[in-house]
């Protein structure tokens, strides 16, 4: 044993090293990537497989499909996962708080600015051009959702029954029961699926109890205290552990909730809030800290702070959890056929809930020309220019100033 002592002692320093460089570079990743998951891929790949090479492109690809199938931030979830491989669970958590916290803050003083500009009677007519703009993010990103992931019949059906149930009843608990119920339908023509050599799975339990006792916890403090951040904290961790597919699937998801169902936004600001969160670079599910911080709006800058951290916490440690739990037995796992199947039913069921957020909050304005016409040249510029989203964003703040 004491031959080895002289190769292993100055391994340590060295190792620290090497996490401060792969944190720097997710902080360099965190304040330059726009434009969601996509983007978000290929500034990975550009920085971490081929400058850095902690990884090879086809490890970092099977690490983001992986992170594309369980719920919670596709981008959030493959970085940290990537932090968990290189240096365990310390690293990860510093990779999440690392790579989350730049977009948290912005959109967090973007939150206290807009109540600010409310509380002194300062209009938001500023914010008129960018609110039918986020319309048409919300269209595009559905649209580009469903060429993805409507492959037949069976897939146009569960997305059209999804979107009507979720246009009907504006309520958060259709979400899940969308979601569980496209799953289970697809699964069960598992037969059309390769079968594939099983392995034993061999599950670590751990990271999957501490996800659902921090769940069971925050809902049973929630409803005994009935204090708001608890209960903050305990939506976007529900909220965070049942969305699949990313920031477009979320933002239903938290318009049923606290725009239509609890009222702690107005839709003027949900609005805002969407088209500012693309100007933002790092994770689209900063849009929660966003949130958070008007929920509390009335208990002053403190109370909005705290409500900030609470939702930011929420939305983004189920995802974590998941992660973790996962990553150990997903090799085995995804050789069973069911299983793979339901996929399929989740995505298609994910993208009819975008389809019914985009018409609930473009009805309002259909009858006002001048915001149809606004989403249209939204829709159209997305498609066919290649001017980053934050651009069209800043370009509508402008003109709601300078008008």
């Amino acid at each position: 044993m004491n031959a080895y002592l002289p190769t292993l002692t100055p391994l340590a320093p060295v190792r620290r090293i090497r996490y401060i460089i792969f944190l720097k570079d997710v902080l360099i990743l965190a304040c330059t990537t726009f434009g969601g998951p996509q983007v978000h891929l290929a500034m990975m790949l550009d920085r971490l497989v081929t400058k850095r090479r902690y990884l090879t492109e086809d490890e970092l690809m099977e690490l983001n499909a992986l992170c594309q199938i369980l719920p919670g931030p596709t981008s959030t979830q493959t970085i940290t996962a990537l932090g968990f491989k290189i240096g365990g669970p310390n690293l990860a958590y510093l990779t999440l708080l690392v790579w989350s916290l730049p977009a948290a803050l912005v959109m967090t003083a973007a939150g206290i600015g807009i109540y600010y500009f409310q509380k002194n009677n300062i209009p938001l007519t500023f914010t008129r051009f960018i609110q039918p703009m986020a319309v048409g993010f919300l269209i595009v990103a559905g649209y580009r959702i469903a060429r993805k992931v409507i492959r037949n019949q069976m897939d146009l059906v569960l997305g059209v029954v999804s979107a009507l149930a979720a246009y009907a009843f504006p309520s958060p608990f259709v979400t899940p029961i969308a979601i569980v119920a496209g799953g289970l339908v697809t699964a069960l023509t598992y037969q059309k699926h390769q079968v594939m050599e099983k392995a034993p799975i061999r599950i670590q339990w751990a990271n999957f109890f501490l996800w659902l006792g921090v769940f069971l916890v925050a809902a049973a403090i929630g409803a005994a205290t009935r204090w708001l951040p608890i209960r903050l904290f305990e939506n976007f961790y529900r909220n965070g552990s049942l969305v699949f597919g990313g920031g477009q699937v979320l933002t239903p998801m938290l318009y049923n909730e606290f725009v239509e169902f609890k009222h702690y936004l107005s839709r003027e600001e949900f609005l805002s809030g969407l088209a500012l969160v693309q100007t933002v670079p790092g994770p689209v599910f900063s849009f929660a800290s966003y949130i958070g911080a008007l929920s509390m709006r009335h208990d002053g800058l403190s109370g909005q702070l705290i409500g900030s951290l609470a939702a930011t916490v929420g939305i983004f440690l189920p995802g974590t959890f998941l992660i973790f739990f996962v990553y150990r037995f997903w090799n085995q796992l995804k050789r069973y056929r069911p299983v793979r199947a339901s996929l399929e039913g989740i995505n298609a069921a994910s993208t009819g809930l975008t389809a019914a957020a985009a018409l609930t909050l473009f009805e309002p304005m259909s009858s006002t020309w001048h915001s149809v016409l606004i989403v249209i040249a939204t829709i159209l510029l997305l498609e066919f220019s290649k001017l980053p989203p934050y651009l069209l964003i800043l370009g509508g703040l402008l003109i709601g100033f300078i008008f």
